[in-house]
């Protein structure tokens, strides 16, 4: 990577000393099994981002203006469970460093590293998925850390919450909580979908975003698309939401997939990353001290139901 600051940024504000969000490339493509290229993902977003307008018109904001370091990508390839471990301590050093810590894959194993971190990090941890795919195989293909597994772990060991998914192996409804479960069919015919599932979280929330999600129509790079998925402005909708009503600590970005003649997915990439960030600093001053409080305080699990009937929207 030959990219000095995110976006361009002045190095000034590109410090780790003084940056208060920390972005980690995670350059990873070694267990997916149909197209290839999620590890060209990272270098395909950072030359989107410079391209990108910097001021946000949604927040009124400048948000690259809390300081955004570039941290050195994990280049450990060797096997997954080696990738896995790598992310898993990186992300952990930059939580402890008080930053809040953001991570673009790379294909989903990258995610079960990150999402282990910031659950030894932070009590009761929600993870929120937005995927098209359930990623709940205990182990594929000989490994456990495998991008088709990569929410298993979570789902053991946090409050999962997946939403968008239209794509599943029968095996894995043995360990899915369908009442923590929105499918792609349900949600296009129930509107209540988005406070339902705000309802199911705990106080701290990790985000990650499997960039299938979204529609093939508005992002066809990625590894494997899924017809019948997320559009542009119901996911702001749905992610603001959450950032307003919910203390989240981090998220990742994972599994795109460049294509050479194709460069609006990277574009929808580097925006969805950069509005991620306007939502969570919003109405902060540069000059605010950041605490992403990991040390933070014990919070009782959620386990409203899907679609409670008794519940007003």
């Amino acid at each position: 990577m030959n990219i000095k600051t995110y976006a361009g940024i002045p190095e000034e504000l590109a410090k780790l000393e003084t940056a208060k969000i920390v972005l980690i490339p995670v350059p990873y493509d070694g267990t997916s099994t149909w197209q290839k290229g999620a590890d060209k993902g990272p270098d395909a977003f950072l030359n989107a981002s410079e391209n990108m307008e910097l001021y946000d018109i949604e927040t009124d904001s400048e948000v690259y203006q809390q300081g955004v370091y570039l941290a050195d990508a994990v280049s450990e390839n060797r096997s997954p469970e080696a990738m896995v471990e790598a992310v898993h301590q990186a992300t952990k050093t930059y939580i402890k460093k008080n930053k809040f810590v953001t991570i673009f894959g790379g294909e989903h194993s990258v995610s079960i590293g990150t999402i282990r971190a910031f659950n030894e990090m932070y009590t009761n941890l929600t993870v929120l998925q937005l995927d098209a795919h359930a990623d709940l195989r205990a182990s594929y293909e000989g490994s456990k850390c495998n991008h088709a597994c990569a929410v298993y772990e979570a789902s053991q060991t946090t409050n999962l919450i997946q939403v968008g998914i239209r794509s599943m192996d029968a095996t894995e409804k043995t360990v899915m909580d369908e009442e923590k479960t929105y499918f792609a069919h349900e949600m296009a015919e129930d509107d209540s979908w988005m406070d339902s599932a705000i309802d199911q979280m705990t106080d701290n929330v990790f985000i990650t975003i499997d960039l299938d999600a979204f529609d093939p129509s508005i992002l066809p790079s990625t590894g494997t698309p899924e017809p019948g998925g997320l559009l542009w402005y119901e996911t702001l909708e749905f992610l603001k939401q959450v950032f307003q009503e919910k203390n989240v600590v981090g998220f990742d970005i994972v599994e795109l997939c460049p294509n050479p003649n194709e460069k609006s997915s990277d574009f929808l990439a580097a925006k969805l990353y950069y509005k991620m960030l306007s939502y969570k600093f919003q109405g902060a001053d540069a000059s605010d001290d950041y605490d992403n409080a990991f040390e933070g305080a014990i919070v009782s699990k959620n386990n409203s139901s899907k679609f409670n009937e008794d519940d007003e929207y």
